[in-house]
C-alpha cells in the first residue's frame, strides 16, 4: 500500500488541487508532491492534518481497497461505506456465532435505514 498515491486519489476525486491542501493544512506542496509520489512518508500528525482537509477520517487511508472497489459499485452515501467498512474490518476478529450475530444487525439496520 502506497499512502501517497490513497491520498493523491481521495484528493483527485474531491477534485483538488495540492495547492488546496497546502492553505488547509499549511504544508507545502512541494511535501504534498513528494508524499503523493512515494518519495516521504508522513508522519501520523501529517496525515491527519491532511486527512481532515480533504474532510476524511484518517482510518479511510488504510481502508481495504477491495472493499472500498467492491462498494463503489452501490449507491451507497459515504457514512454508509465507512460503517460497513467497519463492520467487515471488526468482524474478522469474532467467532462465527458472534459473526451471524453481527450480520443480522447489520441487516436489521440496512432494511430500517434504506427503506
Amino acid at each position: 500500500m502506497n499512502i501517497g498515491t490513497t491520498i493523491r486519489g481521495y484528493r483527485l476525486q474531491k477534485g483538488m488541487s495540492q495547492g488546496d491542501i497546502e492553505k488547509r493544512t499549511g504544508l507545502l506542496r512541494c511535501y504534498l508532491s513528494r508524499v503523493e509520489n512515494g518519495h516521504t512518508v508522513p508522519s501520523l500528525e501529517t496525515l491527519q492534518k491532511i486527512a481532515r482537509a480533504l474532510d476524511l477520517q484518517l482510518s479511510e487511508f488504510f481502508a481495504e481497497e477491495t472493499i472500498a472497489k467492491e462498494m463503489s459499485g452501490l449507491n451507497l452515501g459515504e457514512d454508509e461505506i465507512r460503517f460497513l467498512t467497519q463492520v467487515q474490518r471488526y468482524s474478522a476478529h469474532l467467532s462465527e456465532s458472534d459473526r451471524r450475530l453481527l450480520l443480522a444487525m447489520v441487516r436489521k439496520f440496512a432494511q430500517t435505514t434504506l427503506t
